[in-house]
């Protein structure tokens, strides 16, 4: 054999090669279903996703840094990183001022930078994932974490967690834009990036995905969830080096087991939670109604918003800041009465109403925060299960009913605690504050926001009824059909001739002498055939005519595809053919057949039977008995 035979040989294996790995996992191009549509191309946004994960952990360091520098020069006036609670300073009545000069420097950044700086970060990513195609502006990338630093360091009372969400978010769709992918894939880098920043910042990896999956991804596929988990471990790996290991907030183990009462108080605990968390949700956006009445520029409202942060602070100086050092007291459960109700009252008061005044920052630590100051007041009436124990189980109950995302607050709590034994309460507390809020709220405060902006975005996953149902359960099999040798002359008697249901039929298939599927003609084209006899011979056969190529279906096939099919193609009505054999025609499909789907996925909804019916059997003695009585 000649060397170029050789080299022949091998470019052709390897382009069948390259070819089957394109494909993988390609249930349609291997023309079989499968439990995933998962392909090639996920390996390559995982590799996108791991460098994704470490830059994130690296702005995740960058944030908490800038956070501890304006901290610093804002109330004690030294240069420093470290993280510290504004608490200590001694600025005495100027400490007002000092989130009123932070806050007018946001305003002035977001009118004259970027408006999307505004707010907690998290509704903005979505924003980005649902309306922009998953591009996010690079000057948001560095003005989101700047003014979310000068937020938290003049004393406003938020959490770094959403803009480093956010500004994660933004790192990855930057990159995700310099290479050439579809919308989706760049939402997946968008996500892989808020999770990576999530994950370095509170040493939570495996909470950080399932935020994505419950808030952010919209799907529940491998495409996007292998991505996002290793953006979400390498951006873990990453703090170790960078920031430390976790957790968060070490707690002592609580018993394995608290027993019926303890249990009991978990239910209490959530209802509590849940109440607390329409509370907050509503007063955040009362709070933001109210400052759309005001007559001045939104520029202006920070400003107001860093008033009452400073008024607040003056009375509660606790309430200020990120609260780290606050919620570490609390699960230690050496917080004192005073301290509880001053996180109660006065950091909620001046969070939601700052954060209803349109500045910059998170949400996930101050709900921490008030959540455990609530389990630091159950504690006085609950069973007691060890220090710290209901503000551990209340903070995770108020994080899932607010945010609506249950087992990122299960895990959450686990990750920034290492206490495994409170798994069982925090699944009752948390589901029940999540039942909760679903009943008395619409939306939560996360999405009201995207709601008033005009758009909607439901929470729910399911089945997709048209996965479900396969074209051979839809497909109308008794269908009239036209022999390709009928001419224009024949065809008026021809339809005459046909059975009633031709009347309604609007896709006629044409036949070949064999009753093979040569092509098909629309109703509406051979209507226009008989009214325009004279412009063409009546001796024109309709295989002259007919579309010779046309769409077809298949029925081992789900109605999704078929859906997905009329989407591309414009057309509402396929002939239904064999897989095997192109020509054999078995049926034919229209868009008012995947109605049926949808039928019957409301009669499952809405229609109530008894299916098991109880008889009781009774001894043949009381039988008699009951017989003799009647």
């Amino acid at each position: 054999m000649k060397k170029e035979d050789v080299g022949r040989m091998f470019f052709i294996v390897w382009q069948r090669f390259v070819h089957a790995f394109r494909n993988l996992g390609n249930h349609e191009v291997l023309g079989k279903l499968g439990d995933f549509t998962a392909n090639s191309r996920m390996i390559l946004l995982s590799f996108l996703a791991l460098g994704i994960g470490i830059i994130s952990a690296f702005v995740a360091l960058i944030l908490l840094r800038l956070i501890g520098l304006f901290t610093n020069l804002f109330f004690f006036q030294r240069w420093s990183t470290a993280l510290v609670s504004p608490a200590g300073n001694k600025l005495g009545l100027f400490e007002v001022l000092v989130p009123v000069i932070g806050a007018l420097i946001i305003g002035f950044m977001a009118r004259y930078g970027s408006e999307r700086i505004r707010g907690h970060g998290i509704p903005e990513a979505i924003e980005a994932i649902l309306i922009n195609g998953s591009r996010v502006e690079p000057k948001v990338a560095l003005l989101k974490p700047l003014s979310s630093a000068i937020s938290i360091g003049s004393g406003g009372p938020f959490g770094a967690e959403g803009p480093i969400i956010m500004t994660g978010g933004a790192i990855g769709s930057m990159i995700a834009q310099l290479f050439h992918l579809t919308s989706a894939e760049r939402k997946i880098l968008l996500v892989a990036g808020a999770a990576g920043g999530m994950s370095a910042t509170f040493a939570s990896p495996v909470a950080a995905v399932l935020l994505a999956v419950e808030l952010l991804l919209f799907e529940w596929k491998p495409r996007s969830l292998v991505p996002v988990a290793l953006s979400s471990a390498v951006a873990a790996i990453m703090r170790y080096y960078l920031l430390g290991p976790g957790p968060l907030f070490p707690t002592p183990p609580h018993a394995a087991f608290i027993g019926v009462g303890g249990f009991l108080g978990c239910v209490l605990v959530g209802l509590f939670a849940g109440a607390l968390a329409a509370l907050l949700t509503m007063a955040v956006y009362a709070s933001e109604d109210l400052f759309h009445l005001l007559p001045i520029h939104w520029m202006w409202w920070p400003a107001i918003g860093g008033l009452i942060i400073g008024i607040g602070g003056l009375i509660f100086p606790q309430a200020l800041g990120v609260g780290y050092d606050m919620i570490g007291r609390l699960l230690q459960g050496n917080a004192t009465t005073g301290l509880i109700l001053g996180i109660l009252i006065i950091k909620s008061l001046i969070w939601s109403m700052s954060l209803g005044s349109g500045t910059s920052g998170g949400v996930l630590a101050p709900l921490l925060m008030i959540g455990g100051a609530l389990g630091g007041v159950e504690a006085l009436f609950l069973p007691y299960e060890g220090a710290g124990f209901w503000s551990l189980i209340s903070m995770a109950a108020v994080l899932g009913g607010t945010m609506r995302s249950p087992f990122t607050a299960i895990i959450f709590a686990l990750e920034l605690t290492h206490d495994m034994n409170a798994l069982l309460p925090l699944l009752i507390a948390v589901v029940i504050a999540h039942g909760f809020t679903v009943l008395v709220m619409r939306r939560s405060i996360l999405t009201e926001k995207v709601s008033r902006r005009g758009y909607h975005l439901s929470r729910e996953y399911a089945t997709d009824p048209l996965e479900i149902l396969f074209v051979r359960e839809v497909m109308r099999t008794n269908v009239v059909a036209l022999l390709e040798t009928t001419t224009v002359k024949d065809l008026a008697q021809a339809l005459q001739d046909a059975p009633d249901q031709s009347r309604v039929q609007r896709l006629f298939p044409i036949m070949d002498t064999e009753q093979g599927l040569l092509g098909v003609m629309t109703r509406k084209e051979l209507q226009k055939i008989l009214q325009e006899q004279g412009s063409q011979s009546e001796d024109d056969q309709l295989k002259k005519l007919a579309h010779t190529h046309p769409v077809v279906s298949y029925p081992d096939e789900p109605l999704r595809a078929v859906v997905y099919r009329m989407a591309e193609s414009g057309f509402t009505r396929f002939p239904v053919v064999e897989r095997d054999d192109p020509q054999k025609l078995l049926g034919i499909v229209s868009l008012g057949d995947l109605l049926k789907a949808r039928t019957r996925n409301l009669e499952e909804e809405r229609q109530r039977e008894r299916v098991l019916h109880l008889r009781l059997l009774l001894p043949r003695r009381t039988r008699s008995i009951n017989s003799v009585s009647k």
